[in-house]
Parts: structure tokens; C-alpha cells; sequence
């Protein structure tokens, strides 16, 4: 049977242009697999919070001290896609955990600020994160989502130092509440004067999973 290429191409043209096919073909092998290697195509990753290496602090400075108090972690987990910055999941503690080291002041602080009885999580929903994420280690990530608090929730933005090694994680962020903007109680009292935003130390590690 007659080649296609005949009375087309002389051998010397078919041969360059079998040449320049497999060079085309050599390309196109070569961009998918960059592209698949890229940050762009790279998987998301699931964040396990670690309830033993997690921890909530507070800080709210009154007249006369400074009142120092932590929260328990219940559970969370968080969804982040490197490629476009989306997340996910929940990070939610015990309000009803809060301790600041007095019993009398603690009883005050879940009856009539936080009514933790009635409202018995607080709870972190990031949705975005800005920023790059290093395969090894620190980076800074701004994290949008709603804090859930006291039966309402409310928008956030929390600059969260994320130390990455592998298979393990760590974080840490330092943001503000302004609990009595946000509709609870500020206990202050006739010469007792508390600030109207507490302080929050955030403090986590845990396992990465792709």
C-alpha cells in the first residue's frame, strides 16, 4: 500500500515532520505533568486539631489587674485548598470551660456574660485564606470566617502564623473580641471597671492529612 506521504513529501520532509511530531508530543507530556505538579493543582489538605496541644486564652484588663482566663477545645478540623485559598470546617470550644481562676468571678462570667448554660459553643467557620502557605516552615495566613458566639455570629478576619513540617502543624493568632459590641454584658461595677474588649490567645497543633 502506498504511503499517505507519497508523491507529498520527499523522505527527507517526512522525517522532519515525524521529528517536530514527536517533538510536539514530547512538549505536550512535559506541560501536563509541570502542570500537574503546580500549586495550582495541588490537593487540599485537612487540618486535625489537637485537643492536648490546643488552647484558648483570654486576657481583659480591669482598674486595678488584669484578669487571665482559658477555654477547652472540643473538636476541629480545617479544610484548606492551597490553590485558591478556600476553607472549611470548624474549630468549636466549651464556653462552658471558660475558668479565669475565681470561682466567684468564673459563676459571674457564665451567668451573665457569656450565659454559657444557654449558649454552650464558641465556634470558628473560616471560609477564605489569604496568603501562601509554605510546604515547610512559617507563614502568615489572614483567615476570613464567622465567630459564633453567644448565639450570633460575626464576621472575622484573624492574621493566623501557621508553621508547616510535613505530615504536622502549628499555629498561633492574637485577635480581639469585643464582647459588648457583640450584645454581652460587660461586668463592670460602680468601682470595678472592665474593658470592653477581650484579648484572645489562640494556640494549636496538629496532624496534616491530603
Amino acid at each position: 500500500m502506498d504511503s499517505i506521504w507519497d508523491g507529498v513529501c520527499s523522505p527527507g520532509e517526512m522525517k522532519n515532520k515525524l521529528f517536530f511530531l514527536a517533538l510536539t508530543l514530547f512538549i505536550c507530556a512535559l506541560a501536563t505533568s509541570v502542570l500537574a505538579q503546580s500549586p495550582a493543582a495541588a490537593r487540599e489538605l485537612v487540618l486535625q486539631l489537637d485537643a492536648s496541644q490546643t488552647t484558648a486564652a483570654i486576657t481583659l484588663p480591669t482598674t486595678f489587674h488584669t484578669v487571665e482566663g482559658t477555654f477547652l477545645l472540643k473538636h476541629g478540623t480545617v479544610r484548606y485548598d492551597p490553590a485558591t485559598g478556600k476553607t472549611g470546617g470548624e474549630v468549636v470550644f466549651d464556653a462552658t470551660s471558660g475558668k479565669t481562676g475565681n470561682g466567684s468571678r468564673d459563676n459571674k462570667m457564665h451567668k451573665e456574660v457569656l450565659e454559657s448554660q444557654r449558649y454552650t459553643e464558641i465556634v470558628f467557620k473560616p471560609d477564605h485564606a489569604e496568603g501562601v502557605l509554605s510546604p515547610t516552615g512559617a507563614s502568615t495566613l489572614k483567615v476570613h470566617g464567622q465567630f459564633g458566639i453567644h448565639g450570633a455570629e460575626h464576621e472575622v478576619t484573624i492574621p493566623v502564623e501557621v508553621t508547616n513540617s510535613g505530615d504536622h502543624w502549628s499555629a498561633k493568632a492574637a485577635f480581639p473580641v469585643p464582647y459588648s459590641q457583640w450584645g454581652m454584658k460587660n461586668p463592670s461595677l460602680l468601682f470595678l471597671r472592665v474593658t470592653d474588649t477581650v484579648q484572645v490567645q489562640f494556640k494549636s497543633a496538629g496532624a496534616v492529612t491530603p
